[in-house]
């Protein structure tokens, strides 16, 4: 029985070790590097190659290395058998929720206005405006919504939420599915922490950012998949959005050629919103490991159908 660890994007050395020092018993592969395909059994993940899953025939879990799990089910020929897992750690809850907040931050106090003042060595005053007359809206509100809402609620932003169903959630209002208008002209920061599914891909488009409170602003925090780029480039360019802040795309790196890279009014992060740290979440993946050995159920297993 084998774990095999494959990662285009981090360094599953690291990975390894951390686990090994946790149980030195443990027999983990790092792909490229298998040579016992079949010993197999569980997979450690992130955006691994599209197939690569079908070549381990005894393969029972791909447990993905963070919270998203889009870039194991956009694979066409994953084995229909497999579980899939994902993430849910307090640091990696944490720091998305730090990360939205400064976001919100830095937009309400006009801070990527000013640091473009400072490029063209223009001095402008420009009015702020407090968190209490800035409404934020959260478009997905699950572990990661919910925990960055509380935060922007406890620094005085007027916080709503927006989910496949209407509730009320420590105090804050979530607007269902079918109260999605309402909720978008209410909003003036739009967050997104979408899952990506077939009903997600593409729902920030021209559509939605026309409904929003005027000047308003998009943070993207969730996927690239979410964002129609063409739409938001032209949102921003006809004044409907007044900027927007992107940590994630439909290709990473960010190819150099991009036209986000030199527009003024987007601001870039290269996908560091939240990153998992294997210390941090390595017990939980064990854990999965065992209760796999054992025939149990699994924490955090994902709804491959819903995507989540």
């Amino acid at each position: 029985m084998s774990i095999v660890l494959v990662s285009t994007a981090r360094a599953p050395e690291k990975w390894a070790s951390t686990l090994k020092e946790k149980n030195e018993s443990l027999d983990i592969q790092i792909y490229p590097d298998v040579d016992r395909p079949e010993d197999i059994e569980f997979a450690i993940s992130w955006k691994h190659p599209e197939g690569l899953y079908q070549t381990y025939p005894n393969l029972k879990v791909i447990a993905s290395m963070g919270a998203g799990v889009n870039h194991i089910l956009k694979d066409e020929n994953l084995p229909e058998h497999v579980k899939v897992t994902r993430i849910v750690d307090d640091q990696l809850t944490k720091d998305m929720s730090h990360f939205v907040l400064l976001q919100c931050l830095a937009v309400s106090r006009n801070l990527f206005t000013h640091l473009q003042d400072q490029a063209s060595k223009t001095w402008k005053m420009k009015s702020y405006q407090t968190p209490e007359k800035t409404s934020v809206g959260i478009m997905g509100y699950g572990v990661l919504g919910q925990a960055a809402g509380n935060v922007l609620k406890a620094n005085g932003f007027d916080v709503r939420g927006y989910a496949n169903t209407s509730k009320t959630v420590d105090g804050i209002k979530v607007y269902g599915a079918d109260e999605r208008d309402e909720f978008l002209k209410n909003t003036q920061i739009l967050v997104c922490l979408l899952p990506v599914t077939s009903k997600t891909k593409g729902i920030l488009n021209l559509e939605v950012f026309k409904k929003l409170k005027s000047n308003a602003y998009l943070v993207n925090v969730a996927r690239g998949e979410h964002v129609v780029e063409a739409d938001l480039i032209s949102a921003i360019d006809r004044g409907i959005l007044q900027g927007a802040s992107l940590d994630v795309f439909q290709e990473e790196p960010l190819p150099e050629s991009h036209p986000f890279w030199n527009h003024p009014h987007i601001q870039i992060t290269p996908h560091v919103a939240s990153m998992t740290d294997p210390e941090s979440v390595a017990n939980q993946l064990l854990e999965n490991y065992r209760r796999m050995q054992n025939g149990e159920s699994l924490m955090n297993e994902v709804d491959v159908d819903k995507g989540y």
